[in-house]
């Protein structure tokens, strides 16, 4: 497939790399291969399997008139995986409108010009930055996406570490399709429910894009290093998420980011989650009842929406 024809196919959810660092965005890259209408309609929601005991774990903000739902998610999940739970559902039904990380996803017109904007850079081409084994990893890597080595050259090394981090999870059957935004979206398009974004689709990517060059090849190499562990790692992480489990939450995300580099923390995580607690600060002067779905790593670890949410009085209870 021609590079420049795959990124105007990107009908991504840049859910960003709310779980995991580079999950969200590799969901996204996932869908550089489909067919640019297949989004155009938005799929009925699918049934979920219930989780075992409490399932996935909910955080609540109330006061006097309002009250504020907090529901990590999961980007990309195996065909029938088990998280569904009576509490969410609840929370979900209660609720007057929904806010994700971003609006629409699938905006396939917005999307396909900011990846062709960003994400090349053929004045330094990545095997200009690679070891040998480096470039034979990345090579691999992009052949089992449906790219050749010759494509991806001109790639600025953020998107190659997408490219990479999506092959062994589609391998392994984590799909974007069965993410659980696309589910919740999906319910409350459905029930009427007026859908906002904290951000945009161009936040998201421009977010990326400014990463050092030395920032995004440390984010790059560490996921060449990880890429023949990363469909276990996902598997673990994937089963603390729907255990509720926010002890492995809170090392995953630690992995994934500050792990990685401050920068990576920073960028991805930390400043991100400072303007959507101000936006919750403002949301709860309002009043009814809201359902807030952001990538599970916002919710664990250092600089966590909850920390941050505390810093400025607020109580986020769990449920």
């Amino acid at each position: 497939m021609n590079f420049q024809i795959a990124l105007g196919r990107a009908a991504s959810r840049l859910q960003s790399i709310g779980f995991g660092v580079a999950v969200g965005l590799a969901a996204s890259v996932a869908f550089l291969a489909v067919d640019a209408h297949a989004a155009e309609t938005p799929a009925a929601p699918a049934p979920v399997a219930r989780a075992a005991g409490d399932g996935p774990a909910l955080w609540a903000i109330r006061d006097a008139d309002s009250t504020i739902y907090l529901y990590g998610t999961i980007h990309m999940l195996k065909t029938g995986a088990a998280w569904g739970s009576d509490k969410v559902d609840a929370a979900f039904d209660s609720a007057s409108d929904v806010w994700f990380e971003v609006t629409d996803p699938d905006d396939q017109s917005a999307l396909g010009p900011l990846f062709q904007h960003y994400a090349m850079s053929p004045d330094k081409p990545l095997s200009s930055w690679l070891t040998p084994q480096e470039q034979a990893t990345l090579d691999t890597a992009v052949r089992a996406v449906g790219l050749s080595p010759q494509q991806i050259d001109p790639a600025r090394p953020w998107f190659a570490a997408l490219m990479i981090a999506t092959g062994p999870l589609k391998a392994a059957g984590f799909l974007p399709e069965n993410g659980v935004e696309l589910n919740l979206r999906a319910r409350a398009l459905a029930a009427g429910k007026p859908i906002h974004g904290l951000e945009t689709l161009d936040q998201q990517i421009g977010g990326l894009a400014r990463m050092s060059d030395e920032g995004q090849m440390t984010y790059l190499r560490r996921y060449l290093a990880t890429y023949s562990t990363a469909a276990d790692q996902m598997e673990r992480a994937v089963a603390g998420w729907s255990a509720g489990d926010v002890a492995a939450m809170d090392r995953f995300a630690f992995e994934n980011g500050r792990g990685i580099s401050e920068e990576v923390h920073q960028i991805f995580l930390a400043k991100r989650n400072a303007d959507w607690a101000n936006q919750i600060e403002t949301l709860l002067k309002g009043s009814g009842v809201s359902f807030i779905a952001v990538g599970a790593a916002h919710l664990a670890g250092d600089d966590s929406l909850q920390q941050l949410l505390a810093a400025k009085g607020i109580s986020v209870v769990r449920q």
